[in-house]
């Protein structure tokens, strides 16, 4: 459960603001801050790592850029919003997006950031004259960042610039390593992390990384390169902690109430401070909140029928109810949603609906800043370890094991056990779990369904399992930065 009064959240506001107004740490990947002038001692140490936690909920990192590329890209849901607004979310929708379009520079250089923070931090926090196991512990989680930040680009982009150090930033920024460099990197990272992170915190300091997070994400990285082994370490692990479970109720899971949950692996932080929209920095509700009367935000991101009608032949009603909030339902914290009238919504006809999971209730909108900026995002939940897991052993023949991990996350949406899963069974049941959590286009292109689910919406294969490499990307380099294929 969130608590307000921590001092690791204090912390974060408190640097966040540091760098915000002073710019310490905000630059472009090729520039680097002389060590001397800031990281002088273990207060400095601290404050670039929490400064790389308040970075996380930028809006490069929750806002438009990985609701488009990862979202609007699938079946799962399509702009909405009005008319017009923002038109040129469509041509993700229908894979007729190019290199210029700022919203892909958006997601490249604001990743980029974030892993310019976590260098500047691991190229000096060594030299700083402190307690070495703190220390340690900083270093790692500034590792741990680092690989989070590299595996959204290596899944966008494919082959990536990789930058490691304050001394090699400028170099690397104008180059691109195989993605087998990327991911070993990503590896090893998470492996450091692994041997240093601690598995909880003290209340001042809940929301960091753990040895959790670090485990979590690396056996997520390693689904993706199909080492199944290598997952089932680290998933088993996970399991066999008793530290995590389930909540109850499936629309508790994404309300403030239940934010650091028995569920969570790693999220984000985020808070709402009254009367400071500097600090209450946090878009990820804002944009894809209700629209219009009563409403809570933009109306960007709306399921689609596609999604819905898959709830539906899933016999899946409590996570759509979840899911996909819905014009003149009132939910369970008692509000009533209006917002805009039928065929109002660009991509939707008929009943208007919204992202059930980034809807943040009334009674927590603060006045004078951004609307739900009170809410954390939820990177890495258990119900998806239990799903990696599961995936993992249906592909080493362990049916009956994999049965038991996808069934703990059935039996909570109230669905019947499936005895003998299937790969597939196992891919559908992470659509209806994760749906809107900007998973879904990922999903499509590591399991091969992009071409047959994505097809009738342009998607060609050989050309969009990447991303365009942005063209300022391009042009600041153009005998070593490379595209990619057909762009």
């Amino acid at each position: 459960m969130k608590k307000h009064s921590n001092k690791f959240m204090a912390i974060l506001l408190t640097t966040v603001m540091l760098f915000s107004c002073n710019d310490y740490l905000d630059f472009e990947p090729e520039n680097t801050l002389p060590g001397e002038e800031f990281f002088v001692n273990p207060e400095q140490a601290e404050q670039s790592i929490v400064a790389i936690y308040g970075y996380m909920r930028a809006w490069e990192m929750v806002g438009f850029a990985p609701m488009i590329l990862q979202e609007i890209t699938t079946d799962n849901t399509v702009k909405g919003s009005s008319l017009g607004d923002a038109a040129y979310i469509n041509d993700f929708n229908f894979f007729n997006y190019t290199p210029d379009l700022f919203v892909i520079n958006d997601y490249w250089t604001g990743r980029y950031r974030g892993i310019n923070l976590a260098n500047q931090a691991l190229s000096n926090i060594p030299k700083i004259t402190m307690d070495e196991s703190r220390k340690a512990r900083l270093i790692a989680e500034a590792k741990f960042a680092r690989a989070l930040f590299y595996f959204d680009l290596v899944r966008a982009f494919g082959d990536i610039s990789l930058p490691t150090t304050v001394e090699n930033t400028f170099e690397e920024s104008l180059l691109r390593r195989p993605k087998a460099e990327a991911y070993a990197l990503i590896i090893q990272d998470l492996k450091d992390a692994i041997a240093v992170l601690p598995p909880q915190y003290g209340p001042g300091e809940i929301g960091r990384a753990t040895v959790w997070s670090a485990r979590g994400l690396l056996a997520k990285v390693y689904l993706y390169q199909e080492q199944w082994d290598l997952v089932l370490e680290q998933t088993s692990a996970i399991i066999s902690s008793g530290q995590f479970g389930l909540l109850e109720d499936f629309y508790q899971v994404f309300r403030i109430e239940n934010e650091n949950s028995v569920e969570s692996i790693f999220e984000i932080q985020a808070q709402a401070v009254a009367g400071n929209a500097d600090l209450s920095n946090s878009q990820y509700s804002q944009v894809q909140g209700v629209r219009g009367t009563n409403g809570f935000g933009w109306g960007f991101n709306i399921p689609t029928d596609d999604l819905a009608n898959a709830f539906d032949a899933a016999g899946d009603t409590e996570r759509k109810n979840a899911t996909l909030l819905y014009k003149g339902v009132t939910t369970p914290d008692g509000d009533r949603i209006e917002g805009v009238g039928e065929n109002e919504l660009e991509g939707i006809t008929g009943l208007p609906r919204y992202n059930g999971k980034s809807y943040v209730p009334r009674k927590h909108q603060i006045a004078g800043v951004t609307e739900g900026s009170e809410q954390n995002i939820r990177v890495l939940r258990y119900s998806e370890v239990l799903l990696i897991d599961a995936e993992a052993k249906v592909s080493k023949g362990d049916v009956g094991g994999a049965a038991t991990s996808l069934n703990e996350v059935r039996k909570r949406a109230s669905l019947s056990e499936i005895t003998s899963p299937t790969l597939q069974d196992i891919w559908n049941e992470r659509r209806l779990e994760l749906a809107l959590e900007n998973d879904r286009f990922f999903d499509l292109v590591r399991t091969g369904q992009a071409p047959a689910v994505l097809g009738p919406l342009g998607f060609v294969a050989g050309k969009h399992e990447v991303f365009p490499i942005p063209q300022r990307a391009i042009d600041a380099n153009r005998e070593t930065m490379t595209q990619n294929f057909g762009y």
